[in-house]
């Protein structure tokens, strides 16, 4: 049977309106009126009916703040330390099946393939290993011998593509010359932006005067019967959800973008000056990352252990970091609690899907009350918890694309090309902008002349948020973005 749930409001009101959804009437015809003798029974304490409604925290969990004073944050992340390529195409082969021409390589792009190097041409199932006789000046083809056989004839499938290739060593004769090359290693540039994120609260004089009936309260401890001390607290903690939501869902914008394209119709912005956008986690993960898409769906997985497994096996070929957090919405995280009970209790081990608490330095207790649960498969322990942001009817809760993300534990070491120099940084972290002269962590101030405030003449109290700040996604290969395209 499907749930209806009752129709509710679940945007905020942006003004100060009296509306049917929002007005306490007693004038509504049906004899509760004021005129009526009897006194009603009235609940002062306003109802926290959706619990605690903020969000932010899973940044604070995973990562780390930190200032910066330039408008761009710039790094390098290593690259494969092996020579491998996954696109060669084999030689047409043709009589007679010694010609070199029998066992040329191509490839798209130059490789760094080198003369008198081993290496292993796999195809399918089948790998063959090979010494390089030589490479063409342009490094697009190799000439390359198998040990095992004459030729390549019912070895490989004459003109193969995407054959997969890789160095494994060298030969070379006694007496003979060293390797004629030498091989330069490449970092792999990373940018993100920060953006200018702002809000603002306003009242005027003569409603800040009034006491209302209502004793309101926030998740930060506001409380009393004057309204715009909740309005004004219910702002900031919206906008310090904003903070965490900006560095979650960011997204570059492009230079084709309407966004770019119609800058000059955006407030603030121009012909000159266009929004940029920043990268924030999903958009990294999508970009650098890992996806997996249906986990337990008719057209993905189902929610097996082999299915998670696959997870596994990519992270093998990735960074191979031992502990890893999932922060999932609630149909992910019932469908992982049912693949690991239907897991047999004689399997339970070390070796298996037992429980582990590493990270929390072994101690269930302390896991448990961050809200993780713990399990080992293979070499990797896994802790997942609920993200609250996922669940949220007024945000990922409202959509249906995103069920979760893993993120690794520890730190990554990255060159700064800011500072110059290696550095040690959570895989996540927020850059914000700061200086001697101006902090933009997280700025608020108040104008007008209401409230304590006299820097106007405006009858009014206005409260003024702003923040500045990017998210840095250092090694996002060692990620996983969890994604459904139907249920």
């Amino acid at each position: 049977m499907a749930i209806s749930p009752v129709a509710a409001n679940i945007t905020p009101m942006p003004q100060k309106n009296a509306l049917a959804s929002n007005y306490l009437n007693f004038t509504d015809g049906s004899g509760n009126d004021f005129a009526q003798q009897y006194l009603p029974e009235l609940y002062e304490a306003e109802v926290e009916r959706y619990g605690n409604r903020t969000l932010s925290g899973f940044l604070k969990m995973v990562g780390a703040e930190m200032p910066m004073t330039s408008d761009q944050v710039v790094w390098s992340e290593q690259n494969r330390l092996h020579v491998a390529y996954n696109t060669v195409t084999g030689p047409t082969l043709a009589t007679p099946f010694t010609a070199d021409s029998n066992f040329t390589f191509t490839n798209a792009t130059a490789m760094a393939i080198k003369a008198n190097q081993t290496i292993i041409v796999s195809e399918g199932y089948t790998s063959i290993k090979l010494i390089v006789k030589s490479v063409a000046t342009d490094n697009l083809s190799f000439i390359a011998y198998p040990y095992a056989s004459a030729t390549l004839d019912g070895v490989i499938t004459s003109a193969a593509t995407n054959l997969k290739v890789f160095v494994y060593g060298s030969e070379f004769a006694k007496g003979s010359n060293g390797m004629v090359e030498s091989i330069e290693p490449q970092f792999t540039k990373f940018e993100n932006s920060p953006v200018i994120i702002k809000d603002k609260y306003a009242i005027s004089g003569s409603d800040a005067a009034q006491i209302g009936w209502v004793e309101v309260a926030t998740e930060d401890g506001t409380s009393g019967y004057l309204w715009y001390l909740k309005a004004e607290s219910e702002t900031r903690l919206r906008f310090e959800d904003y903070l965490e939501m900006v560095s979650v869902e960011g997204e570059l914008a492009t230079a084709t973008s309407a966004a770019v394209v119609n800058a000059a119709n955006i407030t603030g912005f121009s012909a000159t000056v266009k929004p940029k956008g920043t990268q924030g986690l999903f958009a990294a993960v999508e970009a650098r990352g890992n996806v997996y898409s249906d986990f337990a769906t008719p057209v993905g997985g189902s929610g097996s252990l082999a299915d998670f497994d696959q997870i596994l096996k990519r992270l093998d070929k990735e960074g191979s970091i031992e502990e890893n957090m999932m922060f999932l919405n609630r149909g992910l995280a019932l469908e992982i609690d049912d693949m690991l009970a239907s897991v047999s209790g004689a399997t339970q081990g070390a070796n298996a899907v037992g429980a582990s608490y590493g990270l929390f330095n072994n101690e269930s207790e302390m896991a448990l009350n961050l809200g993780f649960s713990g399990f080992r498969r293979g070499s990797y322990d896994f802790y997942k918890t609920d993200w609250k942001y996922l669940n949220d009817a007024t945000t990922r809760g409202l959509t249906q694309d995103i069920d979760g993300v893993m993120v690794p534990a520890g730190t990554s070491t990255v060159y700064d090309q800011i500072l110059g120099q290696n550095i040690r940084r959570p895989f996540l972290h927020v850059r914000y902008r700061a200086s001697e002269a101006d902090d933009r962590k997280m700025k608020s101030w108040v104008t007008g002349s209401v409230g304590g405030a006299y820097t106007s003449d405006l009858d009014a109290m206005e409260v003024h948020f702003l923040s500045e700040r990017c998210l840095c996604v250092q090694g996002a290969n060692n990620f996983v973005l969890f994604k459904s395209t139907q249920a």
